[in-house]
């Protein structure tokens, strides 16, 4: 029998508590398109609920000796600790990073091996959808907030980002920081950035604490960068802060705007943590 392929790219899962996600997550993954051979690799991350076992069925059940999926179960918890693990245990170059409760479109891990199959450092990621709220509050701010110009032309990675290995050689292990996604982007410049047409689904959190809660988290996570690694604003994206596309989305959502508004308002306001805290 003829040995299975090495693969192309190493898909790294951080998980924790993921039970709800995981399954979903893994069998979008196993329906690529192609025949490109690539991992998945489950770090679980001191989970305390079905998570590992729900994964562990899903890899005995595979039948693809190309996409292979292996479990690292750790007692230790912590995102960016669970990605030096998937990190240290990869066998291939390209590194994509998914969160377990992100869904993929069949065409998006293909199309991200296939452009970043290149020798020039790169940053890649998908075009992000939305997943269907059932909270009113968050049904708005979502509406507003994917017409913002970071969500519609830039490259922003949360929930799936992917880099080369020439571009994951410019950071060594991954720091103790909040917000992973953005400190991995601004290790390259936006010319180096690519983003595909190829889509992915993203849940929001529920509920006007929450995204409180998120958004502050999301905010500190920006002025720890800039703290700890202020060499990276320089690739910052000056797209995102374009006021006459904020001008059009205003027009064009005036509630949606106050929901987010409202929300951003709330942020800035004394008091709250900043520290880690789910998406959703």
């Amino acid at each position: 029998m003829a040995s299975a392929p090495a693969p192309k790219a190493s898909v790294i899962i951080p998980a924790n508590n993921e039970e709800a996600y995981i399954g979903a997550c893994l069998d979008r993954l196993a329906a690529s398109a192609g025949d490109a051979p690539f991992e998945t690799l489950v770090v679980a991350n001191a989970c305390t609920d079905r998570t590992v076992a729900i994964a562990q069925e899903v890899a005995d059940l595979s039948t693809n000796p190309a996409r292979p999926v292996r479990i690292i179960d750790t007692d230790k918890g912590g995102k960016l600790g669970a990605l030096q693990l998937g990190d240290d245990a990869a066998r291939a170059p390209i590194r994509i990073y998914l969160d377990a409760d992100v869904t993929v479109s069949p065409g998006l891990i293909p199309a991200l091996i296939a452009m970043l199959d290149t020798g020039a450092p790169r940053y890649a990621s998908g075009t992000p959808r939305i997943a269907p709220a059932q909270s009113p509050v968050t049904r708005a701010y979502a509406r507003f907030w994917q017409k913002l110009p970071f969500v519609t032309t830039g490259v922003p990675g949360f929930g799936i980002f992917a880099v080369n290995g020439p571009g994951r050689a410019r950071w060594d292990t991954w720091p103790e920081i909040i917000s992973d996604d953005t400190f991995a982007r601004l290790n390259f410049s936006p010319e180096e950035r690519v983003r595909l047409p190829q889509t992915y689904r993203w849940p929001m959190i529920e509920g006007l604490s929450g995204l409180i809660r998120v958004r502050r988290r999301q905010d500190r996570g920006v002025r720890e960068i800039g703290e700890k690694f202020p060499r990276l604003l320089q690739n910052a994206d000056p797209a995102a802060s374009s006021g006459g596309a904020k001008l059009k989305a205003i027009l064009r959502d005036p509630l949606g705007f106050l929901v987010y508004g409202f929300i951003a308002l709330c942020v800035r306001l004394p008091g709250g943590k900043g520290d880690w805290a789910r998406g959703r």
